[in-house]
């Protein structure tokens, strides 16, 4: 099916006899938002159908993500919540004429958009159909799953998730599933430090967690912040447990500083790490996202700033020719280019995490090496970029959509 970005007509109903209630997906529906669209048209729709039919859990699990994209998290989650007491398990509509060749059954938990990985980006080209499974905090998996060809750990490490990624680590063996969750459990951004140190080529700042009254000793002198991380020093990058996109992430440069932030956040518990300074030559910073299937790496985008902390919306690429310039170069080149240089650093990285898909979003020291900023299966990759601005991306999006496919196919029909 051709979605176009701002035709909200073509959005495909539901049938919600069909069993694992099918979903238009956060795919299309993102796809939507990022191009401009008008969601409420699409919100009326899917508040019709829950009211036609009281039955219809995919109308309201739909809705959940809708809501979700138009910044409404208490209202999605609720919306969700009501989904999940009627439904556990959702089909991702495929694309008309669409002939799968296998069948993956993702795992999934409750919660926002960050949860889980968007799977329905990967899979949109309709040839693997996706069945979600969704498990509740406090729960396992249930004794006799859905057919399926291949099971998939589609669940982030968080604080909301890690009890839940624990249990399935012990329930599930070894190799029985791409992405097993004991590996998931390792791209904490405290575990994952402890995974990389001392891996040939890769800087990753020192990380740890800590409360809120430590964080105010540090900030008070009470405390010294070596004490509390390994090498402590200002400046600290401070981020909330459990944010993304920049939520409350700052660089403070001293005592002071630390005072003033914590005085404007409220959360209990913070992610701290030491601040490394990755400008390069040109006063530039450059942030990588490089996805790793099978342990192969692949170029997702590259954003350009004269900010320390980037993010691709951010960046300005749009507005920028010479910025994209610079990235068409990153992302065609990368075989011989970046990932070239930081072979041996992504493979360490690959084996030492040990996920089947794993998202990584990084930078360049001065001195040359791969500065990991994170880890995250759950990150998400698209290819939702408008190709008359955007007409180097294709390619490389198309690259990596079709390793993760091999991936999959791989895994469901081995030898």
């Amino acid at each position: 099916m051709s979605l176009l970005p701002h035709d909200t007509s073509a959005l495909p109903d539901s049938d919600p006899t069909e069993p694992g209630q099918q979903l238009i997906g956060l795919a299309r529906l993102m796809t939507l938002a990022f191009h401009g669209a008008d969601l409420r048209p699409v919100a009326s729709t899917l508040i019709a159908r829950a009211e036609r039919d009281a039955t219809d859990a995919a109308a309201l699990m739909d809705l959940s993500t809708v809501l979700f994209l138009q910044g409404l998290p208490d209202l999605a989650l609720a919306t969700q919540s009501q989904a999940l007491g009627m439904e556990r398990l959702y089909r991702l509509q495929l694309p008309d004429c669409a002939l799968p060749r296998l069948r993956m059954l993702a795992v999934m938990a409750p919660g926002d958009l960050m949860t889980n990985t968007p799977l329905s980006f990967l899979v949109e080209d309709g040839r693997i159909a996706l069945d979600m499974l969704f498990v509740l905090p406090g729960e396992g998996l249930p004794e006799l799953l859905p057919e399926h060809d291949v099971l998939y750990m589609a669940i982030s490490e968080s604080d909301a998730t890690h009890g839940l990624l624990e249990r399935l680590s012990y329930e599930l063996p070894a190799g029985a599933v791409l992405n097993h969750p004991s590996r998931i459990l390792e791209t904490a951004r405290d575990r994952a430090y402890d995974a990389l140190r001392g891996a040939p080529g890769i800087a990753m700042p020192a990380s740890a967690r800590s409360g809120r009254l430590s964080l105010q000793a540090v900030g008070d002198g009470r405390l010294a912040i070596a004490e509390m991380l390994e090498h402590g020093r200002f400046p600290l990058i401070v981020r909330p447990v459990d944010s993304h996109a920049g939520h409350g992430l700052e660089k403070v440069t001293t005592p002071a500083e630390l005072v003033a932030y914590l005085a404007g956040q409220g959360a209990d518990e913070y992610f701290v790490s030491n601040f490394i300074d990755y400008a390069q030559a040109d006063g530039l910073f450059r942030k990588y996202r490089v996805v790793l299937v099978d342990g192969m790496a692949y170029a997702a985008h590259m954003g350009v700033s004269s900010h320390w902390m980037i993010h691709y919306l951010n960046a300005g690429m749009t507005e920028c020719a010479d910025k994209r310039a610079e990235e068409a170069a990153f992302m065609r080149d990368f075989d011989t280019g970046f990932g070239l240089r930081h072979r041996e650093a992504l493979s360490a990285l690959a084996g030492r995490i040990g996920l089947d898909y794993l998202v990584v979003d990084c930078g360049e020291t001065p001195e040359g090496d791969l500065l990991v900023f994170e880890v995250d299966p759950g990150a998400v990759v698209h290819r939702m970029d408008p190709p008359e601005v955007f007409s180097y991306k294709r390619a490389c999006m198309d690259k990596l959509y079709a390793a993760f496919d091999t991936l999959v196919m791989r895994a469901g029909r081995p030898a």
